[in-house]
C-alpha cells in the first residue's frame, strides 16, 4: 500500500520535518521518513508499506531545527489499518499536534482512564459501501450523550442541515466519520458540531471559520483528514484536590503513622466532598540511619522501593496469623494517641513484626504466581535494593564507600547473596517480602481510588540520596563530587543544601534516559499524575561544592561563566584575592563575633599583608569548620563562632571556576548583601552590579532553555501521566515558555508571585494549565502565615481580599474560607489544598493551634517530618455538616 503524507506546517529557514513510524517502509533504511517542502503551507512524504489484515501503521511527526535539536509533536495515535481490496493507497492530510495545546491534557491517563471515562456516547452509524474520505477529530470535553457530527456544503454532508447530520463514532482518541464523497464537487466547506443522541437534537457548531476540503480521492484510494481538535471551549473542565503526606493520615486501624490502607478512607472523604484528586509526598524507602532523620521523605535510599512504615501489619497477618498482633494492641493504641508521628518507635515495631511474618509466610508468598510476576517485573531494582539493605545493616551505615570490598557494586557477588546456598539468603529476601506487600497495599489503594473516580498524584524528588542504592549501583549517572540545593529565598536566607549528588545528564542521555523511564513506569503502577519537585533543576541546578555546608556557597550548573576579560572590558581592576577570597577586617570580626572577637583572631584567622585577615589553613572551608565544632563541646559560644565562620567564608564576591586557571568565575549570589561588596568604592560597586545582573538575568536564559529542551521532551514522552512542575523560587524567564510548549502544568502560589512587581499573586490571574494552591508542605498553612508578618497580612487583607479596616490578628474561619474560595474560582485547571487549609474554614473542626500544622521548615536542614492529622479520617467522614458545606463550595465553583 502506498501512503502519501501531507502535513500542514509552517517552518522557518533551516528546519526540516520527518515522520517516525512503527514499520520500516520499503526502500527505506529505517522507520524514519524525511519530508519534502512543498510550499508555505504543506510538507509531503511518500512510503510503500506492506500491511496484512490485522496490521496497523502508526506514525507521528518530528521537527529538526538547524542546530540539530529535535522537537516531537505530542501523541502517538495516528493509526492506519490495512484496507480491503480494491484500496491500494492512502492519502493523509494532517495538522501538527503541538504538545502545549491544552486539549492534550485530557488525553493523559487520569482523564482518559478515570475522570472522563464514562462521557463518550456510542451512536449506531452505518458506513457507506464506498469510502473515499475518513474524517478524524478530537473532542475531549463532550457532555454525557453527546457525540461529534459533521455538516457541509455537499449532498453527503447534508447541505449544512442540522436535522440529520452525519455522526462520528469514537475510536481510540478520535471521533471518526467514513464518508463517500465521490459524487461531490470540490472544493467544499464543512464544519464539525455537537449532537445529543438521547434527545436526537443538534446542539451547536464548533467555533471558527469553515474547514475546506480541496482534494478528491483518486480511484481505489482513501483520503484521511486528521483535523486536530474540535474548536470548542476546551478549557472548561476544572477540578479540586487535597494534598497530605501519607504519614500524616490518621485512622483507628493504623499504627502510629498513616498507611497505604488509609488512602482508601481519604478517597471516601474526597468522594463525599466532590474532590477529584489526592496528592501525596514521596513514599520511597528512606531507611538510612534508622533514626528520626530518616523521616525526610525526599532522601530515598531507592528511587523505586516503597517505605516499610506505610505497610499495614494486620493486612499481611490476615486471620491466619492475627495472634501475632494481639500483644501489640496496647502499643498501637499508645502510638495512635500521640499528636505527632514517633518515627523511631513506629519503625522499630513494624520491622520486628514484619520479620516474624516473613518467617511464617515467605515460602508460601514466594511460590505464588502473583509474587513471581511482581519479582520479574521489578527485579532490575528489587535485587540491588535488597542487597543494599542487607549490606547497610551488615556494616551499620548506608555510606557504601565504607563497605570495604563491597564498596563497588558487583552484580555477580550480589547474585551469590540470593543463592539457596547463601547463609544470608533469608536476610536478603526479607526485603523482597516487604516490598511485595507494600506494592499490594498501594496498588489496592490506587485501584480503590480509581473505582471511586479519584486520581492519585505522586511526587518525584529532584535528587537522590547520596548514600542510596541508585548511587551505589550506577555512580556514573551522578556527579558524586557535588551537592544539589537551592539559592537563598524568603524561606531559607542561607540557601538550601540538600546534600544530594547532581545528575550527570550527559551520561543519562546516552541510554535515552533509561533510569528516568524506569522511574516513570514504576510510578505509573500506582499514580495518575505526578509533581516534579524543583523542575527548575532540569534547566539548571544549584550546585554546591563538597567543601561547603550552606547553600549560599553554590552556583548554577550549567552556567555561562564570567571571563576575566569582561572585567577588563568594563574597566574593573581585577584583584583575585580581594574578589575570590573572604574579605575579613577588624570591623567585620567585631560585628560578627562581638565579645568573642578576640578568640576568633587568636584561633581562626591570621593577619595578611593587606591590613586584613585570612582564615587559618584548618578553617578555610565550611566543611572544615563544621567538622571542628562537631568534635567540640556544644555551647552557645561555639555555635555563634561556628556560624560566624560560615559567614566569613561566604563573604566573597566571586567563585573561581575550577580548572580554568583563574580565567572564569561565577558570582556569589546576593553579592550586594556581603560586607566584601559593601567595602568597595561606589564606582566599582556599580560596574560589578551591572556585570552581576548580566550574569544572572541575561546571558543564561537561552542556554538554560536549550538545556531543558534536551531533557524534558524525552522525559515527558516516556509517560502518559499528567505532569505538574514545581516551578518556584528563582525562575528563569525561559521556564514558563518551555512548560507551556510541553503542556506541563505550572504551580501558582498566592504568597510567592512570579512577577517581581507584585507582592501577592491572585488566583484569578492563573493560566489554565496550572495548579493553584495557597500553601505547600514547605510553608506555613494559611492560618500560620496569617500570624507571621502583621504588616504583610494587613496589606493582603486590604488589597487582595478587598476588606476595609484592620485585619483580625488571628485567621478567623471566614478569612480562611474566603482564601479557599478565591482558589476554587480560579481559571486554573486544578485547585489543590493542603488538608489543614481545608479544615481551617470551620472553627469547630480545625486544629486549635495553627503552629502545629506545619509539615516542613526548609531553613532547618535536619527537620523532623512528623505532622499528623489531629482527628481521624473516620471522624472526618462522619462530620456531615462540614462535608456538605465543603461539597457546596466545590460544586458551586464548577469543580464538582
Amino acid at each position: 500500500m502506498r501512503i502519501q503524507f501531507y502535513l500542514r506546517f509552517h517552518t522557518a529557514f533551516g528546519q526540516s520535518l520527518f515522520i517516525r513510524t512503527n514499520r520500516q517502509p520499503a526502500n527505506e533504511e529505517s522507520g524514519i521518513l524525511p519530508m519534502k517542502y512543498i510550499n508555505e503551507e504543506f510538507w509531503q512524504a511518500e512510503a510503500e508499506v506492506e500491511l496484512n489484515t490485522k496490521d496497523t501503521f502508526i506514525y507521528s511527526y518530528f521537527l529538526k531545527d538547524k542546530d540539530g535539536e529535535i522537537i516531537n509533536e505530542w501523541g502517538n495515535d495516528r493509526i492506519i489499518s490495512a484496507q480491503k481490496s480494491p484500496v491500494t493507497g492512502i492519502i493523509t492530510v494532517d495538522v501538527w499536534n503541538h504538545a502545549g495545546e491544552y486539549e492534550n491534557v485530557f488525553f493523559t491517563s487520569p482523564f482518559q482512564d478515570i475522570l472522563l471515562k464514562e462521557n463518550a456516547a456510542k451512536p449506531k452509524v452505518k458506513a457507506p459501501k464506498l469510502i473515499t474520505h475518513i474524517f478524524k477529530i478530537k473532542a475531549p470535553l463532550l457532555k454525557k450523550n453527546e457525540v461529534v457530527c459533521i455538516m457541509g456544503s455537499g449532498e453527503a454532508l447534508g447541505k449544512w442541515s442540522t436535522t440529520n447530520p452525519a455522526l462520528l463514532v469514537k475510536e481510540g482518541n478520535w471521533w471518526v466519520a467514513r464518508l463517500d464523497l465521490s459524487e461531490e464537487h470540490l472544493p467544499l466547506s464543512y464544519k464539525y458540531g455537537v449532537f445529543n443522541c438521547k434527545e436526537e437534537k443538534f446542539v451547536h457548531f464548533e467555533n471558527g471559520n469553515n474547514r475546506v476540503l480541496i482534494a478528491g480521492a483518486e480511484e481505489n484510494k482513501i483520503i484521511i483528514h486528521h483535523d486536530g481538535f474540535i474548536q470548542l471551549p476546551n478549557n472548561t473542565w476544572k477540578g479540586a484536590g487535597v494534598a497530605i503526606p501519607v504519614f500524616s493520615l490518621r485512622s483507628k486501624d493504623s499504627f502510629g503513622v498513616g498507611e497505604f490502607n488509609d488512602i482508601k478512607l481519604l478517597v471516601d472523604w474526597a468522594k463525599k466532598t466532590h474532590l477529584k484528586l489526592v496528592q501525596i509526598l514521596p513514599v520511597n524507602d528512606t531507611t538510612a540511619t534508622k533514626t528520626w532523620v530518616d523521616s525526610y521523605p525526599y532522601a530515598g535510599i531507592s528511587a523505586f522501593a516503597l517505605h516499610p512504615q506505610y505497610v499495614n501489619l494486620e493486612t499481611i497477618a490476615g486471620k491466619k496469623h492475627a495472634d501475632i498482633l494481639k500483644p501489640l494492641k496496647k502499643k498501637q493504641k499508645e502510638l495512635n494517641a500521640l499528636a505527632e508521628v514517633d518515627y523511631e518507635q513506629v519503625m522499630q515495631v513494624k520491622m520486628q513484626v514484619l520479620k516474624e511474618l516473613y518467617n511464617l509466610q515467605h515460602e508460601e508468598c514466594f511460590e505464588s504466581e502473583d509474587y513471581k510476576e511482581f519479582h520479574e517485573k521489578n527485579k532490575h531494582w528489587l535485587i540491588p535494593y535488597a542487597a543494599f539493605c542487607y549490606l547497610r545493616d551488615k556494616y551499620g551505615t548506608p555510606d557504601f564507600q565504607l563497605w570495604q570490598s563491597d564498596a563497588v557494586y558487583d552484580k555477580k557477588y550480589v547474585a551469590k547473596l540470593f543463592s539457596v546456598r547463601s547463609k544470608n539468603v533469608k536476610d536478603v529476601t526479607f526485603h523482597f517480602f516487604v516490598q511485595y506487600h507494600l506494592h499490594l497495599q498501594l496498588k489496592e489503594a490506587s485501584d480503590y481510588a480509581h473505582k471511586n473516580g479519584i486520581i492519585l498524584k505522586g511526587d518525584i524528588p529532584i535528587g537522590i540520596y547520596r548514600y542510596s542504592c541508585d548511587a551505589w549501583v550506577n555512580p556514573d549517572l551522578y556527579n558524586m563530587d557535588m551537592q544539589a540545593g537551592a539559592p537563598p529565598d524568603d524561606f531559607a536566607v542561607k540557601g538550601q543544601n540538600w546534600g544530594f549528588p547532581t545528575y550527570n545528564w550527559k551520561r543519562m542521555q546516552e541510554d535515552g534516559f533509561a533510569w528516568w523511564r524506569q522511574r516513570f513506569e514504576q510510578m505509573s503502577n500506582y499514580f495518575d499524575a505526578f509533581r516534579i519537585d524543583h523542575i527548575l533543576g532540569f534547566f539548571r541546578i544549584w550546585s554546591i561544592p563538597m567543601h561547603a555546608v550552606e547553600g549560599i556557597m553554590g552556583h548554577f550548573v550549567p552556567a555561562i561563566p564570567v571571563r576575566i576579560t569582561e572585567f577588563h572590558a568594563r574597566n574593573i581592576w581585577f584583584d583575585y584575592h580581594r574578589y575570590c577570597k573572604p574579605f575579613i577586617n577588624d570591623e567585620i570580626i567585631n560585628q560578627v563575633f562581638g565579645q568573642y572577637a578576640q578568640r576568633v583572631k587568636s584561633e581562626f584567622v591570621i593577619a595578611n599583608d593587606f591590613g586584613s585577615y585570612d582564615l587559618e589553613m584548618a578553617f578555610q572551608t565550611q566543611r572544615q569548620v563544621e567538622d571542628f565544632f562537631a568534635a567540640s563541646e556544644r555551647t552557645e559560644e561555639n555555635e555563634l563562632i561556628r556560624q560566624g565562620l560560615f559567614d566569613l567564608i561566604s563573604n566573597v564576591i566571586l567563585f573561581d571556576n575550577e580548572n580554568t586557571q583563574g580565567d572564569e568565575f561565577h558570582f556569589r549570589i546576593s553579592m550586594e548583601q556581603t560586607s566584601s561588596f559593601q567595602n568597595l568604592d561606589w564606582d566599582t560597586q556599580q560596574k560589578l552590579k551591572d556585570l552581576y545582573i548580566n550574569y544572572f538575568f541575561r546571558r543564561q536564559d537561552h542556554y538554560w532553555q536549550e538545556e531543558a529542551m534536551h531533557k524534558l521532551p524525552d522525559l515527558k514522552s516516556a509517560t502518559n501521566m499528567l505532569i505538574c512542575g514545581e516551578d518556584l523560587g528563582m525562575v528563569p524567564h525561559c521556564v514558563p515558555d518551555v512548560m507551556k510548549q510541553l503542556g506541563i502544568l505550572s504551580m501558582e502560589i498566592q504568597r510567592m508571585p512570579k512577577d517581581i512587581n507584585v507582592e501577592f499573586f491572585h488566583p484569578n490571574d492563573a493560566p489554565y494549565l496550572s495548579v493553584v494552591t495557597p500553601s505547600t508542605h514547605d510553608m506555613s498553612t494559611i492560618r500560620g502565615w496569617w500570624e507571621e508578618d502583621r504588616a504583610r497580612t494587613q496589606r493582603f487583607y486590604n488589597y487582595v481580599m478587598g476588606q476595609w479596616g484592620n485585619a483580625p490578628y488571628f485567621c478567623e474561619a471566614w478569612i480562611n474560607r474566603a482564601i479557599l474560595l478565591q482558589h476554587l474560582y480560579s481559571p486554573a485547571i486544578w485547585s489543590i489544598f493542603q488538608l489543614q487549609d481545608i479544615l481551617g474554614i470551620d472553627e469547630k473542626i480545625r486544629r486549635p493551634n495553627p503552629n502545629e500544622e506545619r509539615i516542613n521548615v526548609p531553613a532547618i536542614p535536619k527537620y523532623y517530618w512528623r505532622y499528623r492529622m489531629h482527628l481521624s479520617l473516620e471522624e472526618l467522614i462522619k462530620d456531615k455538616d462540614f462535608n456538605e458545606e465543603l461539597k457546596g463550595y466545590i460544586s458551586l465553583s464548577g469543580r464538582g
